[in-house]
């Protein structure tokens, strides 16, 4: 047998498996990104170009570009990096929106200890009650029509102030009707809310509303022959 050189194998022991998917993933991100604004990418790179440039021509002027262009680069990348950020949750958004169980998907995506249990209620037209606990107490939206989501609400509303007593109840619609939250400002919205509980208010409001028995009506028509309902859907673990 030939043996390899131990330079070459040393070379393919470098490759990190993981970075490969971190810039597979990278990739698809920014084709998504591509796909919903085409001038996304070349604003980002200019935005980093930008701002080391602007560290360059100054240190250039100063005399101090040895210290001012390493610094430049790590604001120009740092720069992109937000603004890159930005653009891809956009186009995540545009991506989920009108999808049924976007707001579940929105919901199970927010950092702050938020419990999040899709599909509390729905009735027959699959107009659909979503329910997160956190520090502000109890959070209720409903994706679906605008003139059957209040009723659907309401009586949701009703059957957790059974067991929330004195804890806040606010109820959300999304849609892009008059009075609705669209499904890219949802999140805002919720981390805007008061906090009115601590960690262990959290924990047994959760405790109570597990007791709760399941609220849900049977759609019309026949059933499905799987006689399953699709699940919303879940963002990817980090």
């Amino acid at each position: 047998m030939v043996n390899k050189p131990a330079g070459a194998a040393k070379g393919q022991d470098a490759v990190d498996p993981a970075s490969l998917g971190r810039i597979k993933q990278l990739r698809m991100a920014a084709g998504m990104v591509h796909r919903a604004n085409r001038w996304a990418l070349p604003i980002v790179g200019l935005v980093v170009v930008g701002g080391i440039a602007v560290f360059v021509i100054v240190g250039l002027i100063t005399g101090l570009v040895a210290l001012l262009a390493p610094l430049g680069v790590l604001v120009g990348l740092t720069g992109g990096m937000i603004l890159f950020g930005r653009f891809a949750q956009s186009a995540q958004y545009a991506a989920i929106e009108g999808q049924p169980g976007a707001a579940a998907a929105i919901l199970q995506s927010m950092r702050g200890g938020w419990t999040v249990t899709p599909a509390v209620a729905a009735n027959r037209n699959l107009d659909v009650v979503h329910r997160a606990v956190g520090k502000p107490g109890v959070v209720l939206v409903g994706e679906g029509s605008p003139s059957r989501l209040p009723s659907l609400l309401a009586a949701e509303k009703k059957r957790v102030s059974r067991v929330a007593h004195d804890v806040p109840i606010y109820d959300f619609q999304v849609g892009d009707e008059e009075g609705q939250v669209p499904i890219r400002r949802l999140q805002r919205k919720l981390m805007r809310l008061p906090r009115n509980l601590k960690g262990q208010a959290v924990a047994e409001l959760n405790f109570r509303l597990k007791a709760l028995p399941a609220n849900l009506q049977a759609p019309k028509g026949p059933m499905p022959k799987t006689g399953r309902m699709s699940k919303p859907p879940r963002p990817r673990s980090r």
